[in-house]
Parts: structure tokens; C-alpha cells; sequence
């Protein structure tokens, strides 16, 4: 009898490591990844011939040149030294690119896992120069949703798209994947001027400047790049080389960079931080202003902070769409709300002096004048264009949004026009 226990006993032990080990599988039809491995990645970096825009992202100025992201594929280069007639000089291919900044003749930009640094003195003769490995986290683009993600290989490389057929695999834990969100650099506008024409590269000043919506930003020999939790800080090395310094941990989802007075201002999902660059290699924390959660670019003029605040389920928050007029204190430390505007969808913004430029989403383009924050006036719109970032510099206006890359000049204020646009060409 005992050995019938042991003998039962000993079957139901194996029975159970069986079924432990037993791999099961699932036949459905999903998101199959296609991959770009490693090797191709990191050599990917070239200059080709100027192409259609089909789905742009953020704009970076430098030095007569406006670089416009082609979302997760590379960069549009065009010569804007004659505001009228802007004159395509090329496409920058870098699979997985969704940010830049330009500090000399160098281009540093996302490469879907990688920070790559580019030599951009002559358009012709491009080159990779500098490459930090595996610094960004894993990211996906953006999937049919009505069919699930495979499961996925790192290991293979990144992922360039998917293919929707009937895949096989084992039935395992769901993977929870990370996505790139499309929200930016800025710096103060006295930093720059417009440099004299260079048509075959980038040269004249030394910083470039990019749209409110941007995540790198660019101070002395550093570069500062806002990755959700995180702020990376980069030095750049005078061998074209970056090497990365510190992570340091945000307390709010970050999204966007304006540097200016030796201070870096953070957009999040739940407000503005402030932190000092008095040690460049480590920016330390000195003041926060909290608001309700939602997508809030940030520009500054002298001691006040202008932020959107967009609701929608993209930025999770409600329906709270408007301007905060913002008053901060010499230290960066106090901050006071001076006044709300009420906005239909708001997104990225620019100031020069007293003019305030706010795309607003399907309301369109709109320009305040803002020399009384407590009263800001609408003095011109240019409706139903889904603006979604600017740039303003001297007397010019550079605007991307749903339908393209737009120009407006705003010498007159009383008279402010289009003067030009880039149009999307929508893939069939």
C-alpha cells in the first residue's frame, strides 16, 4: 500500500513538470514586426535627393536653413535665405528620427535606440561622425489597432513597420511595447541671428534653434535631451564625439526643452520645471508650477512662462484646452498664475518681443499681441490649417502643420501674410 502511494505520488510529480514544460500555441492574425537589424541602422546615415513631405514632424532652424523631421525616417533640408522662395537641398535619411539639434556643423538626432552625431558643413558630402549606442529605450511605430502586436525580437534590430498576416506563436505573457510620441527644442532669440547664406552646408552661429514641441536642447558643450522620466545630459566633445554624463530622474512626464538665462524650463504632462545650468553636467531642480494634467509646451520672455495646456486622451487629460500666462520670480522659485485663455486645441507656440504665435490645432494659426499678459489681444488668424509648431525669427514666421511647411511674413503687423508653403502629399 505505502508503494502504491509513492508510485501515485511520483506520477503526479511528473504529471505536473509535464504540463510545466508543455509549450502551447496560438494561431491569429496580428501585427507582425518588420525589422531593420543593427548593422543596416548604423549605416543608414546619407544624403539623398530631395523628396516629398508625407508625414512631417518637428522644424529646427540654423543658419538660413530649416531642417523639417519626416517622422521616423529622417530630415528635409531647406534653404529659407530668400523667405519667398525656399529651395529643397536634400533629404537627410536616419531611420527612427524624431528630434534634432545642430551646435556648429554638427546635427545630433535620435536613431530609434541610438544618438547619432552628423557632419552637416557640406550637404553633399554628409558623414556620421559620433554614435552612443542603445541610449533610448525600445520604440515602436504606430500599429493597425484592430489586430494585436506579435510577439517581438529585439535582438533582431528595430522595428521599421508591420505587416498584417496570420502568425504562430507561443502563448505567453502580453508585451507591453513603447511608442514615440510626436509632441521640442527652443532657446532664448537674442542667441541668434540670421547668418549670411551658405548653400553648400551649415556654418555662421554656433546654435541653431528649434520649435516649442522639441526634446533636445543645446547649452555650451552640452546637450540635454528630456526622454519621459528622464533628462539625459550629454557633453559634447571637440572630437565630434558625445559621451553621456548623467541620467537624472523627473518627477513628471517630461516633454518638452526651452533653455534661456542659464536655465532649463521643462514642459510635462503636469507642469513646468525649472532647473538651474549653473553645473552644466548636472542640472538641479529649483522650482515647479503645477496645473492639471496635459500636453503644455513652454516658451519664456523675461519673467513670464507662456504654456498651452491640451486635453484629449493623447495628452491624459480632460477637456481643458487653453493659454497660461505664467509670473516667475527673479530666482525661478515663485510662481503665479496671472491669467487663463480659453483655446480650441493648443499646441506649440513662439514669441518675439510683444508678438505671441499659437497654433491651435484646427482653429489654426493665431497671433496675439502680448505686452499685457493680463489682457493679450488676437491681432491676426489664419484659420482651418492644423497648425502644430513655429518658429519666429526675424520678422519671419516658419510654421509646420497638418497640410505643410508654411511661411508667413510679419514685418507689418497690421499686414502680416503668407508668403510661401511646402504642401504635404498625403500617400494613397
Amino acid at each position: 500500500m505505502k508503494q502504491t502511494k509513492i508510485y501515485f505520488a511520483l506520477m503526479l510529480l511528473l504529471a505536473f513538470a509535464s504540463a510545466c514544460t508543455d509549450q502551447v500555441f496560438e494561431t491569429f492574425t496580428a501585427n507582425a514586426p518588420v525589422y531593420m537589424s543593427y548593422t543596416d541602422l548604423r549605416s543608414a546615415v546619407k544624403m539623398t535627393t530631395a523628396r516629398e513631405m508625407n508625414n512631417p514632424g518637428k522644424i529646427y532652424f540654423k543658419d538660413n536653413f530649416i531642417f523639417i523631421n519626416e517622422k521616423m525616417k529622417g530630415v528635409h533640408v531647406y534653404d529659407v535665405s530668400n523667405p519667398n522662395s525656399p529651395q529643397n537641398k536634400g533629404f537627410i535619411e536616419i531611420p527612427g528620427n524624431v528630434d534634432i539639434a545642430i551646435k556648429d556643423n554638427i546635427l545630433y538626432a535620435d536613431s530609434y535606440i541610438d544618438l547619432v552625431s552628423i557632419d552637416v558643413s557640406s550637404f553633399s558630402a554628409i558623414k556620421e561622425v559620433g554614435r552612443v549606442e542603445k541610449i533610448f529605450p525600445y520604440t515602436l511605430p504606430t500599429y493597425d489597432t484592430k489586430y494585436p502586436v506579435a510577439k517581438l525580437d529585439e535582438k533582431k534590430g528595430v522595428v521599421t513597420e508591420w505587416e498584417v498576416k496570420s502568425v504562430r506563436q507561443e502563448l505567453e505573457q502580453i508585451y507591453y511595447p513603447t511608442y514615440y510620441r510626436y509632441e521640442s527644442n527652443s532657446m532664448d532669440k537674442g542667441f541668434y541671428t540670421l547668418a549670411s547664406s551658405s548653400s553648400s552646408g551649415v556654418a555662421g552661429s554656433a546654435y541653431g534653434v528649434g520649435g516649442s514641441m522639441a526634446r533636445f536642447g543645446l547649452y555650451k558643450d552640452f546637450l540635454y535631451v528630456v526622454n519621459q522620466s528622464s533628462l539625459l545630459t550629454f557633453k559634447l566633445n571637440s572630437n565630434s564625439q558625445v559621451t553621456l554624463l548623467n541620467t537624472g530622474y523627473v518627477n513628471w512626464t517630461a516633454e518638452t526643452i526651452f533653455i534661456t538665462d542659464n536655465h532649463l524650463f521643462l514642459g510635462t504632462q503636469n507642469g513646468l520645471i525649472v532647473l538651474s545650468l549653473e553645473v552644466p553636467e548636472k542640472p538641479a531642480q529649483i522650482g515647479n508650477f503645477t496645473h492639471m494634467t496635459s500636453c503644455d509646451p513652454v516658451v519664456i520672455k523675461g519673467d513670464l512662462a507662456f504654456i498651452t495646456l491640451k486635453g484629449g486622451s493623447t495628452c491624459r487629460g480632460g477637456i481643458l484646452n487653453q493659454l497660461d500666462v505664467v509670473k516667475m520670480s527673479n530666482s525661478y522659485t515663485k510662481f503665479t498664475l496671472l491669467k487663463s485663455y480659453p483655446m480650441f486645441s493648443p499646441q506649440g507656440l513662439g514669441i518675439d518681443d510683444d508678438l505671441l504665435f499659437l497654433c491651435d490645432g484646427d482653429a489654426g494659426l493665431k497671433i496675439y499681441n502680448a505686452a499685457d499678459p493680463l489682457a493679450i489681444l488676437q491681432i491676426a488668424i489664419f484659420p482651418s490649417i492644423n497648425a502644430y509648431d513655429v518658429i519666429p525669427m526675424n520678422d519671419y514666421l516658419f510654421m509646420i502643420g497638418e497640410k505643410g511647411f508654411m511661411l508667413y511674413d510679419y514685418t507689418n503687423i497690421q499686414n502680416i501674410k503668407q508668403i510661401g508653403i511646402i504642401p504635404v502629399v498625403k500617400k494613397v
